[in-house]
């Protein structure tokens, strides 16, 4: 859906920086979750070092590859929020608004994808 404005206002960009500065912080939190993920594992296998259980400790990596995918993908937000605050500021300043939903289809796929390997290796280590 494209939209027609003579001029784009001060508000249009202070908006168009506002989303932007939403999508860092959810990067942000992304790349956080997958270094949780990665450190909570060596965590665990610290412990159970500690409490001399061998069994039931964690040997596949699995939580290593998903924090590791996590941390990609934070930084692929980061990445394409980037792209999407540079052409929406090139739109606004053009006088026209194009909306695109890719970015959180994208982001919805790939968050969704990580979360099915979590389950996985959650049910395997149960």
């Amino acid at each position: 859906m494209q939209q027609t404005h003579p001029t784009s206002t001060t508000a249009d960009h202070l908006a168009n920086e506002r989303t932007f500065l939403s999508w860092i912080r959810t990067s942000i939190g992304i790349m956080a979750f997958g270094f949780v993920v990665v450190k909570f594992t060596l965590f665990v296998k610290q412990i159970s070092l500690i409490l001399g259980k061998t069994n039931g400790t964690p040997t596949g990596s699995y939580s290593d590859i998903i924090g590791i995918v996590l941390v990609a993908v934070g930084a692929l937000v980061l990445l394409l929020s980037y792209l999407r605050y540079k052409n929406i500021e090139k739109q606004l300043l053009d006088g026209y608004y194009r909306h695109s939903s890719r970015l959180v289809s994208l982001l919805t796929i790939g968050i969704f994808l990580v979360s099915i390997l979590l389950l996985v290796y959650l049910i395997r280590s149960i």
